[in-house]
């Protein structure tokens, strides 16, 4: 499932391509859309295999799940050579946030890669919170998919991946934009894609242990902007620091006070966000509207 819309001006300054996070669907995205267009980008936006309202993996249930990652690297080229390459005008830029990091990342290191630049926000390098370390976790996970459970929901209370409750949520400080959101999944709740499978977080750990590698960020050719949320609860701030530090062309700014979705904050973090994306993104601060 996609989306794709032409700028609001005349001008045509490039395409940018939403990639969104882990349960995350288009209509969540749609003043950000609004903000593109009006500084003259065209806009393409895909619901991930498994999410929102693409194809689900597991009959019967709303779970997100995936075998590979490198599943989602299939779902980007479909979307570029089928969407993006034949009605958006160039040069392209990628827009990612939290989970869609290191597939972005993955097709950085490979030669063709479509993207000029890329901005990451609340980038997935390392989960936070878990129960046990990272590596133990993966374990784990490795070890119950082998045992043919992959498919089954990551254990635990499911009610954490869709509470509608603002106070305490570890997504965002804007009470307005969170139950904006609550009201598209209550009109349409088949977006909701609920827990994880034990076989998407494997799959997800093999990801972010990609990342973690020495020689692999050097290998990264598309110069990356990471924002990152000061106040994340859900992705490890220390190693985003980290893998900033070992990109070739790369950098982070931190947003004080943001929870993990920065693109769903107050208004106060969101114009620090299209501050540092009008800096970063060739000529964009020419395209503002008045």
């Amino acid at each position: 499932r996609y989306a794709s819309w032409q700028s609001a001006l005349h001008e045509r300054h490039g395409t940018v391509c939403i990639f969104p996070g882990r349960n995350e669907f288009i209509e969540k995205y749609f003043e950000v859309v609004g903000e593109l267009r009006r500084r003259g980008f065209a806009v393409a936006v895909l619901d991930w295999r498994g999410q929102g309202g693409s194809t689900r993996l597991v009959r019967g249930a709303s779970l997100g799940h995936v075998r590979n990652f490198v599943d989602y690297e299939e779902d980007v080229h479909r979307f570029m050579k089928g969407v993006v390459l034949p009605d958006c005008p160039m040069p392209y830029y990628a827009l990612a946030h939290s989970m869609s990091a290191p597939i972005l990342f993955n097709a950085a290191t490979k030669r063709g890669c479509w993207f000029n630049r890329m901005v990451m926000t609340a980038p997935m390098v390392e989960l936070a919170g878990l129960p046990l370390p990272q590596p133990v976790c993966s374990g784990i996970a490795t070890t119950l998919s082998l045992l043919g459970l992959g498919k089954q929901a990551v254990p635990g209370d499911p009610s954490k991946w869709t509470s509608d409750v603002f106070e305490g949520n570890p997504l965002t400080s804007d009470r307005e934009r969170f139950y904006r959101c609550v009201d598209v999944l209550r009109v349409a709740p088949g977006l909701a894609a609920g827990a994880p499978t034990v076989g998407w977080l494997h799959a997800a750990f093999e990801a972010m242990a990609r990342l973690e590698g020495e020689k692999y960020a050097p290998k990264i050719r598309v110069p990356s902007l990471m924002v990152v949320a000061g106040d994340d609860r859900i992705v490890s701030n220390k190693a985003i620091e980290a893998l900033s530090s070992r990109l070739r062309a790369g950098t982070q700014i931190v947003l004080r006070g943001s929870r993990h979705e920065i693109l769903q904050e107050r208004d106060s973090i969101r114009e620090q966000f299209w501050a540092a994306f009008d800096a970063f993104v060739p000529g964009a601060t020419l395209r503002k509207a008045g």
